[in-house]
């Protein structure tokens, strides 16, 4: 059993990286190992299905309404935030969007959250180094927040599912270090994201999506939550016998692998009840912070990369060092109120 899921898991690590047509179709992919990892621990029951059925329902429906409100009300939100851009003094605002993006998230969803950053940075039309900085910084600062509700990202959903709690339990256990990092980053932009507008004209658009693309959207983060699920279930055997005795100092440092896996991912296959709060702020924490660092580690980031068209060397060249000092900064705070 533990070497099917060994080789379940290497798969699930390291397919959607190299393989085209797997990243592409990530979804349906993380559901086929998901029944695969359930069947192979001997855990595919009913009762499995049934959760791994309902469980997806929440966060998808945040994301359907979401969109669809973002659609009807698109042209009144780009119109407010070029206004409060021309109220409000250049560097807040920008520290502004960072936070509270970052907050916002975990109700109106990573996602949305990644979309509506989209549109401020396509109004704003800063020079491009300008804008690439305030879409990591952002990013970082929406991966983090949206992980304080089950409804703001697949990652606390899969955490919340797993151990069982209620809808407020991540934000009383890493709410704190969360909302701290959040601001960090907003005032972070405030200082190196330069103001200054480039290009002609005084704003740009972005095209408004459709029907289809909404409703696909949904059904494809609806998919990807319950091949979690299944997926976490599966890798229980797995967590107890290799994770559950490592100390939470080195879960943190081996989850810095988000930066080029989705941390959900991870969070399905090490998050386990048996856990210690200690522990489990270890692992979240280090999901979360490196998620940010590249392209593929968070869904906000794969949104605004492919819509801004930022490639991955311009991701890596800036996301890189902020994350590593970012983790450096909460392994201090880990080791101070943690150990």
């Amino acid at each position: 059993m533990i070497l099917g899921l060994t080789i379940i898991l290497i798969l699930v690590l390291f397919l959607p990286f190299t393989v085209g047509i797997v990243e592409k179709n990530l979804e349906a992919f993380l559901f086929v190992m998901g029944i695969l990892a359930a069947w192979t621990s001997h855990v595919l029951t009913g009762e499995l299905f049934t959760k791994a059925l309902v469980d997806p329902i929440h966060i998808t429906l945040a994301v359907l309404i979401a969109g669809l409100l973002f659609k009807w009300f698109q042209t009144s939100i780009e119109k407010g935030i070029l206004g409060m851009s021309r109220a409000i003094p250049s560097r807040l605002f920008i520290a502004l969007v960072v936070i509270v993006l970052g907050l916002i998230s975990s109700i109106i969803t990573a996602i949305i959250a990644a979309i509506v950053l989209v549109v401020i940075v396509s109004v704003l039309r800063l020079e491009r180094q300008a804008s690439i900085r305030l879409v990591i910084l952002a990013c970082f600062s929406i991966g983090l927040g949206a992980a304080l509700t089950p409804i703001g990202e697949p990652l606390a959903t899969i955490a919340v599912s797993k151990l069982n709690a209620d809808f407020f339990y991540l934000l009383r256990l890493i709410g704190p270090d969360v909302i701290s990092a959040v601001i960090l980053f907003g005032i972070l932009a405030a200082f190196i994201v330069d103001p200054t507008r480039g290009g002609a004209g005084e704003s740009s658009s972005l095209e408004a999506e459709s029907y289809p693309e909404i409703l696909i959207r949904a059904f494809k983060v609806y998919l990807f939550v319950m091949g979690l699920t299944l997926l976490g279930a599966g890798f229980e055997p797995f967590i107890e016998k290799y994770l559950l005795g490592l100390s939470p100092q080195i879960l943190y440092w081996i989850n810095m692998i988000s930066a080029i896996l989705d941390n959900a991912t991870l969070a399905a296959a090490e998050i386990s009840p048996q856990m210690s709060d200690p522990t489990l702020v270890s692992i979240l924490l280090g999901l979360m912070i490196s998620g940010g660092m590249l392209i593929p580690g968070n869904i906000p980031n794969i949104i605004a990369a492919g819509k801004l068209n930022i490639t991955s060397r311009e991701w890596a060249r800036f996301g890189v060092p902020v994350g590593l000092i970012a983790m450096v900064v909460y392994f201090i705070v880990i080791l101070i109120f943690y150990v």
